[in-house]
Formats: C-alpha cells, sequence, structure tokens
C-alpha cells in the first residue's frame, strides 16, 4: 500500500500537483473575471432573486427548479472539502494555504457561472425523455476543427469523451470514496463503530437515493443540505466563541505568512510559499469543484429558459461553499490551536515513516532537515532493520536510534498494538515502512493530525467539549453522503454520453460497491486518487471554455438583451 500511495504522490506530483495545473485554474478564473467585467460582484444580487424562482416560466424545460439543482450540486461540493479538505491544506501549507483557498472560491465563482452556462446551452434530451447535459455535449458540438477545404475533423467528439471517462473515475475517486473513508473514521472515532458496518448501512440507502434518478435525488439533497449546513455553522461559532481571543490573531495569521511561509512553530515543521499556494489551490477547487466540469451537469437538469440564469445561480456555489464555509473551518482549526498541536491518535499506515538517526524539533537546523524531507527537496536515511517491543514500547538497541515521522511531524510516546493488544516481539522495518508481514501491527501516539479528525478535534475545543466531535461526525455523515449522492448523478450523465442510458443501472451497482469498499481502506491512498482524478477532468473543461470566451460573452449579452425587454424596470447590465 505504501508503494502505491508513493506512486499516485509521484504521479499527482506531475498532473494535479503540478504548478502548470495551479496556474491554468487560475487563469482560467482570472481571465474570465476581467474580460466579463467581475460577474461575480455585479450579478450576485441577481442570482439571490434568481434561485427563487422570480424569473421562472410555466414553459421551463428541464427536471429541477433552481434551487434544486443548486442544492444538488452544492451536496456534490459541500462535503469532506469543507471538513476533512481545508483541514488538510491547513496542515500541508499552514495559514496561507487558507489564503489561497479564498482566491480560489472568489475568481472560482466567475470559472462556475461561465462553464454552467455554456454547459447548460447544449444539454440534450436523453433516450428517456430525461436531461442529459454537461462539459461534454459542448465539446462534442462546438469543439471540432474545419480545415481550410471544409472538412470537419471530430475532435470535440473525443475531448468530450475523455472527459466523460474522467468524469467516471472522478466520480469513484472524488464524490464517492474519499467520502465513505472519512464518515467511517469519524464515525469510528467517535462512536466506535467499525467501519464495514458504517459502509454497508450507508451504501444500502445509497442505492436506494440513487436508484430513484436525478429527481429523487433533488428532492433528498434539497432537505439536506441547508439542515447540515446549519448544524455545521452553529457547532464553528461554538468554537469560536470560546476561543474569541485567538480569532484576530488566527486571521492576522492567515495574511502575513501569505509571501513568507509559515515558519515552525509546535508540531507543524513549517512550510514554503510554493507549497502553501500550491495545496491551497488545489484544496480550493476539491472544495468548491469550480473549473472541474462537475457541477453544469446538475445544472443542466435545471428547469430554465435561458442558460445563463443557471449559470447566475452557479456563481453562488463557491461563495456557500468556500467563501462562507471553508473560512469558518479554517478559523476553528487556527483559533483552537489543533493545526499544531500534536494529539493521541491512531497512526495510518501510508503515514508514518521511520528514519535512522535522532531528530528533535526543537533544534532548528533538525527543523530545517526535516522541512526540506517532506517538502521533496532533501532526503534523509530511513531505517532498516529489526525494531524489538516488550509490552507495546519500542526498544531501542545500543547505537541504534530511531526516529518516528507520522502526519509530518515527529511522533511521542510511540506504542505498538496488535489486533488491540499490546505488542511483544519483532517488527521488521524494510527502508522507513513496516514490512508487508508486519501489516496487522499498529502504531499509535502523539503527532499531528489532519483531515477530518483535526476539525473534529478542533470541534471539541470549545463549551461544547467532547460533544464537538459528535456534530463534526455528524456533520461529515450529512454532508459526504449527500456528496455521494451527487456525484453518482455525474456519473451516470456520463455514461449515458459514452455507453447510452441502458449502461446507467451497471454503473450505479459499481458505484454502490466501490461506496462500501472504500469505507475500510486507507485513507491516504483515497485521497491520492481523489488529487489525480480532479485534474483529468477539469482540463479538458477549462481548456474547452476558454476556446469558447467569445460565445459565451455573445450569449451573456443576449440574455440582458432579453432580461431589458420582459422586465423593463429591474436592474439589469
Amino acid at each position: 500500500m505504501e508503494q502505491v500511495h508513493d506512486f499516485l504522490v509521484m504521479l499527482d506530483g506531475y498532473i494535479g500537483g503540478g504548478p502548470w495545473f495551479v496556474y491554468l485554474l487560475l487563469f482560467t478564473g482570472l481571465f474570465f473575471t476581467l474580460y466579463l467585467g467581475f460577474p461575480q460582484i455585479r450579478y450576485f444580487r441577481h442570482a439571490l432573486r434568481v434561485v427563487t424562482g422570480r424569473y421562472d416560466r410555466s414553459t421551463d424545460i428541464g427536471d429541477t427548479s433552481h434551487f434544486q439543482a443548486l442544492t444538488t450540486a452544492l451536496s456534490g461540493t459541500v462535503g469532506t472539502g469543507n471538513i476533512a479538505g481545508v483541514a488538510l491544506a491547513i496542515h500541508l501549507g499552514g495559514p496561507a494555504a487558507l489564503f489561497w483557498m479564498l482566491v480560489t472560491g472568489m475568481l472560482g465563482m466567475t470559472t462556475k457561472f461561465v462553464e454552467v452556462t455554456i454547459a447548460h446551452k447544449y444539454r440534450e434530451v436523453d433516450d428517456e425523455g430525461k436531461i442529459a447535459g454537461g462539459p461534454m455535449y459542448f465539446m462534442k458540438k462546438r469543439l471540432n476543427i474545419t480545415l481550410p477545404n471544409k472538412k470537419v475533423i471530430n475532435t470535440g467528439k473525443w475531448l468530450g469523451a475523455f472527459f466523460a471517462l474522467a468524469t467516471i473515475l472522478s466520480s469513484v475517486g472524488t464524490g464517492n470514496m474519499p467520502q465513505i473513508n472519512s464518515i467511517a473514521g469519524a464515525m469510528y472515532a467517535t462512536f466506535g463503530i467499525p467501519p464495514i458496518i458504517i459502509g454497508a448501512i450507508l451504501a444500502v440507502l445509497l442505492a436506494f437515493v440513487i436508484l430513484g434518478g436525478i429527481k429523487r435525488i433533488a428532492q433528498v439533497t434539497s432537505r439536506l443540505v441547508p439542515s447540515m449546513a446549519l448544524l455545521y455553522v452553529l457547532g464553528a461559532i461554538a468554537v469560536l466563541t470560546y476561543n474569541y481571543d485567538n480569532i484576530i490573531p488566527a486571521i492576522v495569521s492567515i495574511f502575513s505568512d501569505v509571501f513568507t511561509g509559515t515558519a515552525a512553530t509546535g508540531g507543524f515543521l513549517g512550510a514554503s510559499i510554493i507549497y502553501a499556494f500550491n495545496r491551497g489551490v488545489n484544496r480550493g477547487l476539491f472544495s468548491n469543484e469550480a473549473g472541474q466540469g462537475s457541477a453544469p451537469i446538475a445544472h443542466s437538469a435545471a428547469r430554465a429558459h435561458e442558460p445563463v440564469s443557471e449559470g447566475i445561480v452557479a456563481l453562488l456555489e463557491p461563495f456557500i461553499d468556500t467563501i462562507c464555509i471553508c473560512t469558518l473551518t479554517g478559523l476553528v482549526l487556527l483559533s483552537s490551536g489543533v493545526w499544531k498541536d500534536k494529539v493521541e491518535n491512531d497512526f495510518q499506515r501510508a503515514d508514518q515513516i521511520i528514519l535512522a538517526g535522532h531528530y528533535d524539533e526543537t533544534d532548528p537546523e533538525h527543523v530545517d532537515r526535516l522541512f526540506h524531507f517532506f517538502d521533496g527537496r532533501s532526503q534523509l536515511l530511513r531505517y532498516t532493520g529489526t525494531l524489538n517491543v516488550a509490552d507495546g514500547v519500542i526498544q531501542e538497541k545500543e547505537n541504534q536510534e530511531i526516529t518516528i515521522l507520522h502526519a509530518r511531524s515527529i511522533a511521542e510516546n510511540v506504542r505498538v498494538s496488535f489486533q488491540g493488544e499490546k505488542f511483544t516481539g519483532a517488527i521488521v522495518v524494510e527502508n522507513g515502512r513496516l514490512d508487508e508481514e508486519n501489516f496487522r501491527v499498529r502504531l499509535s501516539g502523539e503527532s499531528l493530525i489532519h483531515s477530518a479528525p483535526m476539525t473534529a478535534e478542533a470541534y471539541t475545543r470549545s463549551f461544547l467539549g467532547n460533544f464537538g466531535q459528535y456534530i463534526v461526525a455528524i456533520g461529515l455523515l450529512l454532508f459526504a453522503f449527500s456528496t455521494a449522492i451527487a456525484w453518482s448523478y455525474y456519473g451516470d450523465r456520463s455514461v449515458t454520453y459514452l455507453f447510452g442510458v441502458k449502461y446507467v443501472l451497471h454503473y450505479r451497482i459499481l458505484y454502490v460497491l466501490a461506496f462500501f469498499v472504500a469505507s475500510f481502506s486507507d485513507t491516504t491512498i483515497v485521497w491520492a486518487v481523489s488529487y489525480i482524478t480532479i485534474a483529468l477532468m477539469a482540463v479538458p473543461n477549462l481548456v474547452g471554455i476558454l476556446l469558447m470566451h467569445k460565445e459565451i460573452k455573445h450569449t451573456i449579452r443576449d440574455y440582458w438583451k432579453g432580461f431589458r425587454e420582459e422586465h423593463p424596470g429591474e436592474k439589469s447590465y
């Protein structure tokens, strides 16, 4: 598993984790923000009116209302990206990563507006009379190449097929596996329920919902999203109120570290400017999915006579998801101090490394060497050999010093267990990793934590006490489960595009099975898969909307021209 994880991380370094991907994402949002004159600001008030159904017509074609399309798309974005993703971004890049998440969210409002508008314009009706839409449809119809001799090369068809295939992979790698994995981990840590039990129960519920199609999905998500957001926000307010004296320092740290990087503090070993920038933008995309091309699939089902009106509704998503909810989560993590504090936890196998030699986080030279090791700019000698364990405690031999790292920090008070009992015997380590024969041996102790466990720990540092972790567990359950519901729809529309309606049922069955299996899989591996699948979807979508920038602008102008004629007394642009 460690080798698989290392390979996926290396692959992500060239794809989603590469600087080029971050620049493409930000460039697209910035380009359209300037090209269209800051629509995320100018159209915001109008978006609130459209989503209430104020301008709806009885003749509008579609399967869902504006509000249901918004909540379905939000249920696909408001999930582990808000609870686990923000925590992971800060864990990797420090407070400055939150700044770049917010920048991504602000620019993402425009990107989401644009991609939903053009995808809604070219939606179709499938063989069962249901709406089928998404970036693959505008690619198929508008991104073909016409040669000077009038011959047409169907590049759009193949680009659409690539996007649809990437969407199917991403529906499992982004919308499915990380969601149930985070739910199962949180429920086990909070209530002690075995992950396989949680996976089985929720897999049955998931099957019940998604087999009902988009109408049942919309009905469920339109009720889940508002209630789960309210629960989560109330818990966040409790933490911030309790740690009110740390709120201003937390806000200052978000902006003060942007151009300097974050220095080592507590168990946190530091983060460079580039790493904070890269992971903040990457996690920002995972949170709001602007530019990824997923939301246009949900919004294509909305009843609307004008594609631009649905695009305007869509710009609310990154605002709610990233600007509001992610900011709240980030302030909770920073004000509570949990991002730099070591806490008792069970170590994730793929997240632990055993180094040869002794390293001390109070020694600036050691911290610098470890920082560059995690940053990938230097190598440290990994331990290979046998460790003797007595009653759960590793016995260091004479002239044999080791340092155990977990979650990018030096682990303390490490204990070894086997099937829940203190372990006594020998464990073999190869190149810093436990040998495969020691697969069932577990390490635990004090170290930094990340993802959902970090947020759960932060929520306990308030008036709520241990009850705070229940809010995170329940919130994560609702957030992540609704995300899995929405992504099943994205996947089945892509299956419809590639293979036809008759294969949708096969896809849904496989989707539910993957959901169940991921409940007891390694968290780190699952997240590594999600990083890659995000980029595979986003790149063709971003390139596509950039190529169609002129048509998008003309479509928007036509919308406002018709709006002024139909509603002469209302403000237009």
